[in-house]
């Protein structure tokens, strides 16, 4: 799950004194050394689980055979969707801004889970009658239209690339809060991230989507344990939830010395409600057409699992709302996150409320669910990264002759180069560039929503109405984000909000580029079908859409898009 936008909208800057660089903290750096060991050996043990007769398929390595049950795909959504940066940045905008930047994350996980239930059996179902890896195989098959396939995997390829490089963030975010690392120290700060991702890449490279999801279980026992016990100490600790919400209020009440503005908002008004669920309901809709999302969720052996799991996910929703409200925790406990640099840092503070209220042990367990945080998410989408890239855009492009088993050893090697990409970037680049990368890949993968999901249902809007419907909206809302001024800092995409045209409440771009996206391929459909344009010839039937294990139609793992046919 995305918490950038609460991230960008908030500045994340607290104006705290900046304190004296800090010793190592050995004991919690040991605990999350070892535990982070243990979980690269069962990385590289993972080609043991669910053992295939050859992993040269992206039916086996990008997606794990097909074959995962209903709590294997639990831990494997649940540790896809919620990363890192979510452990990291929902809790930081709650407590730099408050319940309009860090809250409506709970609503809008808890939304975002009816509305997969409707569609994705659907999409799993026809996806495994045909043999698609992607969203963006499915646009091909239903409209045989190369550009619109091409922009659908674009759209997800970019949106997906920021969000690899952000979970580095959270590890990050740790490392600097245990102490490694420091001002022109860069060998002790960056030699660790460096690790970290040579690792995940051989077991990546190695063991395919089966890796991140034995991971995800350790990953996410950790995440529970260490919500569970943080919510049940710490406000005991800190004069309890009374004392906590009041202590809250006062803050967000006060004028923030830079802005000369409130510090944020402690219950929505009535100026934040367009804001507040234009974000949950533009966000629910954007989850699931992450290829990341969709990676997982194909990955699944049959159409019920997806269902049972549609049921069960919100189980993680109620963590995410004990975690966001960690952040008026630290609100309470006078928490100063401030980095090795002598800086205030809000994204640091959970991992220091954390090495402040607990013993060294407990904060290094809190630690690796991090950094094992980021693992997963990390790995699921550098994965469906490459898959995208191979399927859609060397296959369809550059060799559509290519046999499954050079399928998968470009994606093997694009998957290599993916985090290689990001590795870079957060290392190079100020960290700003990738929160207001990620910020814009919400907005813009909302778009592939009516080529996709509308898809699933019906043909009747035409392929040209709902490409150029995606390129006005994916300007616009490029546009729209730039536009936004962070007022803590001055720069631009400092927000995910604007103006919404007509009515003029402040909502969410996303959604906002949605809807012209949506009314433009409605009136462009009218148009080309009055005009009688080809629509393209779609290769699936209506039984494909239910479909399930063991259909005796569905095709070879060798057979591409281009090889099904279908009734037009």
């Amino acid at each position: 799950m995305s918490a950038t936008a609460a991230y960008a909208a908030s500045g994340l800057v607290t104006a705290v004194p900046a304190t004296a660089t800090k010793g190592v903290n050995g004991v919690a750096l040991t605990v999350l050394i070892v535990l982070f060991a243990i979980v690269t050996v069962m990385g590289f043990m993972a080609t043991r689980f669910r053992r295939a007769e050859s992993m040269e398929s992206l039916d086996e390595w990008g997606l794990g055979g097909r074959s995962f049950g209903t709590w294997i795909t639990w831990f494997l959504l649940g540790g896809d969707l919620y990363t890192a940066y979510t452990f990291v940045a929902v809790p930081a905008a709650m407590f730099a801004s408050g319940a309009v930047a860090g809250f409506f994350a709970v609503p809008y996980t808890i939304i975002a889970y009816p509305i997969i239930f409707v569609f994705m059996s659907r999409l799993w179902s026809v996806s495994h009658r045909h043999g698609y890896v992607t969203t963006a195989d499915f646009v091909q098959g239903r409209y045989s239209s190369k550009p619109l396939s091409l922009a659908i995997a674009v759209t997800g390829f970019l949106a997906t690339m920021p969000y690899i490089a952000l979970q580095l963030v959270g590890i990050q975010a740790v490392l600097e809060v245990a102490g490694v690392g420091g001002a022109g120290n860069w060998l002790a700060k960056d030699a660790p991230l460096f690790i970290a991702f040579a690792l995940l890449a051989a077991y990546t490279y190695a063991s395919g989507l089966r890796a991140p999801a034995v991971i995800a279980f350790v990953k996410d026992l950790l995440v529970y344990l260490v919500i569970i016990v943080a919510i049940i100490y710490l406000p005991h600790k800190f004069g309890g939830w009374s004392h906590i919400f009041d202590a809250a209020q006062t803050k967000m009440a006060a004028t923030n010395a830079v802005t000369k503005k409130p510090n944020g908002v402690f219950i929505p008004g009535a100026k934040q409600y367009w804001a507040f669920a234009t974000l949950g309901l533009g966000s629910a809709m954007a989850l699931f057409m992450y290829p990341h999302s969709v990676t997982a969720v194909l990955s699944s052996k049959n159409r019920n699992t997806i269902r049972r799991n549609a049921a069960i996910l919100p189980a993680y929703s109620f963590v995410l709302a004990l975690l966001a409200l960690l952040g008026w925790v630290a609100i309470a406990a006078g928490t100063k996150p401030i980095g090795l640099d002598g800086k205030p840092n809000a994204q640091l503070v959970i991992p220091q409320l954390f090495e402040d209220a607990f013993p060294s042990w407990f904060t290094g367990v809190a630690f690796a669910a991090v950094a094992i945080g980021a693992l997963v998410p990390a790995a699921i989408m550098s994965i469906a990264a490459a898959n995208t890239f191979t399927r859609n855009i060397y296959k369809e492009w550059i060799k559509p002759t290519a046999s499954p088993a050079e399928e998968a050893k470009v994606s093997k090697l694009v998957s290599l180069l993916v985090k290689a990409v990001a590795l870079v970037f957060v290392l190079t680049l100020d960290k700003q560039n990738a929160i207001n990368f990620q910020l814009l890949g919400g907005i813009w993968i909302l778009q592939t929503f009516p080529a996709v999901v509308f898809s699933l249902y019906t043909k009747w809007f035409h392929r040209w109405g709902l490409l150029v419907g995606w390129a006005v909206a994916m300007v616009y809302g490029t546009m729209k984000a730039y536009q936004v001024i962070n007022p803590a800092t001055g720069k631009h995409f400092g927000g995910s909000t604007s103006l919404i045209p007509v009515i003029g409440e402040l909502g969410y771009i996303a959604l906002t580029a949605f809807v012209i996206n949506v009314l433009i391929a409605a009136v462009l459909t009218v148009v080309l079908r009055a005009a009688k344009v080809s629509n393209g010839v779609d290769a699936t039937i209506k039984g494909d859409y239910f479909a399930d294990a063991g259909d005796p139609r569905v095709q070879p793992a060798n057979v591409g898009v281009h090889e099904v046919t279908g009734t037009p």
